[in-house]
């Protein structure tokens, strides 16, 4: 490998690993959040949808603006972009001014991160892109690793705020390595404008969508706020749709999807990303306020996830030129999909080693299992030309995953909580008392019984009724995503054989 490819590596590894590391914090940074801005779950939910609303909608514009203005040149720009977004997040003093500064993150994000896929795919050849890929998988997983621990412990130590700032020196040098070492690198055949107009179709489809899942609990499914939004983000998608269909220049070109392995890839991305962005949503909650972990033991505990993807995602890089891709992507979705069941087991205390670890070890395992060699199939589905594209379809699928799936399941996890603890309320708090109980139960796991009008059993009783209620809500919505992730399985098991792959 030559050394401008080694640095080429080096600086898409660590840019996309900036939005890994990002994601992870944020999970563990949570808890903290909510207890300094007194946000409520539905709050909290924003903060991670907020960033994967832009990214998941814009991802396709940054493929294509990658393709047709060069890819080096977006890549620096969305690196700039998502880390000053990062130093605005550091600086939010309310849940509204956070949310916003994390939707600028994203937009930042929809130009990093397939534009540092489609650099290598340009870089390596075929018979090093397998392994190049890899790396880079790998190494996003280890600054992921990294990020929750770090991150973790400067929320103890310092701040929630700090924690964003972790970005910062990161950037900073792959911004210097990318100017220097990085060749620039398009698609000749891109010549039309962006398509703007599907992107407003689809981040207003998907917006009024997320929109109207989240507002659901608060409001009810009879809402005319949530179903008049939800409605019209279907017709959002449904407009996103046709116009790409006519667009000359269209930044979803529904042609790639003529590709059965381009598909059934992509929608397996869809159900295991989603199962995924639950568990890191949901695992770190339960770990500080159920488990009573710090924000640095709970990314701890989180580590063996990346760490086995670390170790084995080079092997399972080069599994692709060895094996037929439907082993890897079938037997790594179900893998997954039996440790998240894994995670429906503990209750309220007992030794993590028998709670958490193994849960996490066979998620990471699973993913491990599942990650190359899913880029490297949907990657060599297309042409080589449309690298950008491709890398922007299968991110914005994996984004859009979790955006759908938080969004969901939030409305099951909801019910399922107020589903027990609503019952045992009404026999422990008069009703003279129970508008500031209900404002403190918006937070769930998060709320403190400390501030409620009650003497000092009855504080206890509700305290312990909100810990039952949210095991049962967890358990229920880790089910669901053990679902999802064998719905993949099966895709990866259904791909074409490779004589059959495009």
């Amino acid at each position: 490998m030559r050394a401008s490819s080694r640095w080429t590596l080096a600086a898409t590894t660590v840019g996309s690993s900036l939005t890994f590391i990002d994601g992870t914090v944020v999970n563990v940074a949570i808890p903290a959040l909510q207890a300094n801005l007194h946000a409520t779950i539905t709050d909290v939910q924003w903060v991670i949808e907020a960033y994967a609303l832009f990214l998941g909608a814009l991802i396709l514009v940054g493929g294509s603006a990658g393709d047709q203005f060069g890819r080096k040149r977006l890549f620096l720009i969305g690196v700039v972009i998502f880390t000053g977004a990062s130093v605005l997040c550091g600086l939010s003093n309310s849940a509204p001014a956070l949310i916003a500064a994390r939707a600028i993150q994203g937009v930042g994000a929809a130009f990093l991160v397939p534009a540092s896929l489609a650099i290598i795919t340009a870089t390596f050849d075929d018979a090093t892109r397998g392994q190049a890929i890899g790396v880079w998988s790998g190494f996003s997983a280890i600054t992921a690793a990294i990020g929750p621990v770090m991150g973790g412990w400067l929320i103890d130590h310092i701040s929630w705020r700090a924690a964003f700032l972790l970005n910062v020196p990161l950037a900073a040098a792959v911004v210097i390595i990318t100017w220097r070492f990085v060749e620039e690198s398009r698609d000749p055949s891109r010549t039309h404008q962006i398509d703007w107009a599907g992107a407003a179709l689809a981040t207003l489809g998907l917006g009024l969508l997320v929109f109207g899942l989240l507002e659901w609990p608060r409001a009810g499914a009879d809402s005319r706020l949530v179903t008049g939004t939800l409605a019209g983000g279907v017709v959002g998608l449904i407009l996103f749709v046709v116009v790409e269909r006519r667009s000359p220049n269209p930044m979803l070109s529904l042609q790639l999807f003529r590709s059965r392995t381009f598909s059934l890839t992509n929608a397996l991305t869809l159900f295991l990303y989603g199962a995924l962005a639950i568990v890191l949503f949901l695992v770190p909650i339960n770990l500080i306020e159920l488990q009573k972990y710090t924000a640095t033991q709970a990314g701890a505990a989180l580590l063996p996830f990346p760490l086995t993807m670390f170790v084995l995602s080079r092997w399972s890089g080069g599994l692709v030129a060895r094996v037929d891709p439907r082993v890897p992507l079938a037997a790594g979705p179900m893998i997954a999909a039996a440790g998240i069941a894994l995670y429906a087991r503990p209750s309220i205390g007992g030794t993590y080693w028998t709670t958490f670890f193994p849960a996490t070890a066979v998620v990471g395992l699973g993913m491990a299992l599942t990650v190359a060699p899913l880029t490297t199939t949907v990657m060599n589905a297309v042409e080589a030309r449309h690298s950008g594209v491709a890398s922007g379809v299968n991110n914005a699928v994996s984004r859009v995953a979790g955006l759908l799936a938080i969004a969901v399941f939030g409305v099951l996890l909801t019910g399922a909580f107020r589903s027990v603890v609503n019952p045992g309320i009404d026999r422990l708090v008069d009703p003279s008392t129970r508008g500031v109980v209900d404002r403190e139960l918006t937070k769930m796991a998060a709320a403190d019984v400390s501030v409620l009008p009650l003497d000092a059993s009855r504080r206890s009783a509700v305290g312990a009724l909100i810990d039952h209620a949210f095991v049962h809500a967890f358990r229920r919505v880790i089910v669901g995503a053990s679902v999802l992730a064998f719905i993949a399985g099966l895709a990866g098991a259904v791909l074409p054989s490779r004589r059959q792959h495009r």
